[in-house]
């Protein structure tokens, strides 16, 4: 028995004359076939080629079209470097300002000499029942103990409830925002009192001096300096921290004290698992969890990406109002490349775990200076 050669050549198609009612013919490898099994099959080859082109059309509109429509550059933290070397760098508009000058004092913090043991979570946790520092009383009486963390505890990740493992981390956190943006209300205090006299000591030039160079006024201009030098709600910067970190138990957090995922070029930092070789960048790593708030702290009050975010604050200060974390979350749609889901995620993590009950608490003082602040 031989075996039919089919020759795809031989399809035919007769077309139909309306005006004279003709049989049409098709032949399909060779064999004769009626009109309506034909263009069945001739579908078929259609629809079929279709789905076998459509995933490589998409494919390549993906990386050639869409992979570059939205570049986040403001992870790079005016490009933190924390090996000490000086850079040039540009951090708003035209602005150029030494690296070194804009990173002083979280330099310092960074390179503190500390011996501090790891603590684990069992000895954290006794910690804060020693000292009756719980959540419930910090949302009643709005006050919090100043306890200080060098690092999170490895079995952050290991605590299964949810809710325990979250009031956890913002107990661990919450402290070391509120120090961050105490110590900015004293350096607002100390400005206005500056900007209100007509003359001005030595000192408090020098002073001045180095505040246009942390917040990257080189203008010296005093309303910019005004704009910048500012707090971050506390509601906001948990939950950011919750975000970035999965509530404490990323790999960048517990290896490198990395709070809010900020990138860096050539200082310490982790590389990403899953980072290409080409990708030169690396998630910023700190000696101490302080240094992570305050690196955080500087990146939104300085860095261009988050211009339209400091004008929004600035206005609610002119309106005399508090500063809403919900508002404001609002022009943080550059901090990652899901622009506006991550707004609408940081808004989730702020409503469902009541954060802005905190954004009134004042940290317990350690100082007599402090003490004009509660």
């Amino acid at each position: 028995m031989k075996l039919r050669q089919f020759n795809i050549k031989k399809i035919k198609f007769l077309n139909v004359n309306r005006k004279k009612k003709t049989t049409e013919t098709i032949y399909l490898f060779g064999e004769r076939v009626s009109s309506s099994i034909g263009r069945t099959l001739v579908a078929c080859f259609g629809i079929l080629g279709f789905f076998y082109v459509a995933p490589i059309f998409i494919n390549f509109a993906n990386q050639e079209i869409f992979s570059n429509e939205f570049q986040n550059d403001s992870r790079k933290i005016m490009v933190y470097k924390l090996n000490g070397k000086e850079e040039q760098i540009t951090i708003d508009e035209n602005d150029t300002f030494n690296e070194k000058d804009l990173l002083s004092d979280i330099l310092t913090l960074n390179d503190l000499d500390t011996d501090s043991v790891r603590l684990s979570a069992s000895t954290i946790s006794q910690l804060f029942e020693d000292t009756n520092y719980n959540l419930d009383d910090v949302r009643t009486n709005k006050l919090v103990r100043p306890v200080a963390l060098t690092w999170l505890p490895n079995e952050i990740k290991k605590i299964e409830n949810t809710k325990k493992r979250k009031n956890f981390f913002i107990q661990i956190v919450l402290p070391l925002v509120l120090e961050e943006n105490n110590n900015i209300k004293l350096d607002r205090l100390k400005l206005f009192a500056i900007i209100n006299k007509n003359n001005n000591t030595k000192l408090e030039k020098k002073w001045l001096n180095q505040k246009f160079k942390q917040y990257g006024v080189p203008s010296r201009d005093l309303s910019t300096l005004k704009i910048r030098m500012d707090e971050i709600p506390t509601s906001l910067a948990i939950a950011q921290a919750a975000k970035e970190t999965g509530w404490g138990t990323s790999r960048f957090a517990l290896e490198g004290n990395a709070l809010f995922g900020q990138w860096t070029w050539s200082g310490e930092g982790l590389k990403p698992k899953d980072a290409e070789k080409d990708q030169g960048h690396k998630v910023m790593k700190f000696n101490v969890l302080q240094a992570s708030v305050r690196a955080y702290q500087r990146n939104l009050n300085t860095h261009s990406s988050y211009k339209e975010f400091r004008k929004a604050r600035a206005k609610l200060r002119d309106e005399g109002v508090e500063l809403d974390s919900m508002i404001l979350s609002e022009y943080l749609d550059k901090y990652a490349e899901t622009g506006q889901k991550y707004v609408e995620t940081l808004k989730k993590i702020i409503s469902q775990n009541n954060l802005k009950d905190f954004d009134d608490a004042k940290l317990l003082p350690s100082s007599k200076k402090l003490e004009s602040l509660i």
